[in-house]
């Protein structure tokens, strides 16, 4: 078997590499010409639409959020659940739109959460140290959807964590950055 050096400059082209010995690979195909400038500023003018860029924030060291919990059969210990998991998603991101345009989360989560209302807990952010005379939870004690939806909000924001067996077993929660 050969040995290949490889050598990277800033920026680099791989252009193929001659007399190399691989095994189990697949045969690609032959190189092409890189289109004109012409054409990718046709096919960018085609296809991209402006997108907005959003510089990411550090996140706090603490936050209080609110939030609506919605389940589906089997997913609430304890909670008798009737709505399929498909029916759980419609409803939240159909609740989430509501909230967007205006209404009134302390109501939404009295009709629908399938966890204690309101609903409220203060976090204390990875290496912030919790407060339990406050009540205040460490992240890592919520599941972690719940915090990796809710330190990224500004105040006054919501978010949705969609469900998932490792990081939000409970169904999907509705997020409201309160302070």
């Amino acid at each position: 078997m050969k040995k290949i050096l490889f050598v990277f400059s800033l920026p680099f082209v791989v252009l193929g590499f001659a007399g190399c010995e691989a095994t189990n690979s697949k045969p690609t195909a032959p190189a092409t010409s890189a289109p004109s400038s012409a054409e990718v500023a046709q096919k960018s003018d085609e296809s991209a639409a402006p997108t907005e860029v959003k510089e990411k924030q550090p996140e706090p060291s603490n936050i209080t959020v609110q939030h609506c919990l919605i389940g589906f059969k089997g997913s609430v210990p304890g909670k008798p659940i009737s709505r399929t998991k498909e029916e759980a998603k419609e409803l939240a991101t159909k609740l989430l739109e509501e909230l967007k345009a205006g209404a009134d989360f302390d109501d939404i989560i009295r009709k629908n959460t399938d966890d204690s209302p309101p609903g409220i807990y203060k976090m204390a952010n990875f290496g912030v140290s919790p407060n339990a005379r406050e009540q205040v939870f460490a992240r890592g004690e919520m599941v972690p959807a719940f915090g990796d939806t809710g330190f990224p909000l500004q105040v006054g924001e919501y978010g949705l964590a969609e469900f998932d067996t490792k990081k939000s077993p409970y169904g999907w929660h509705i997020v409201k950055r309160v302070e």
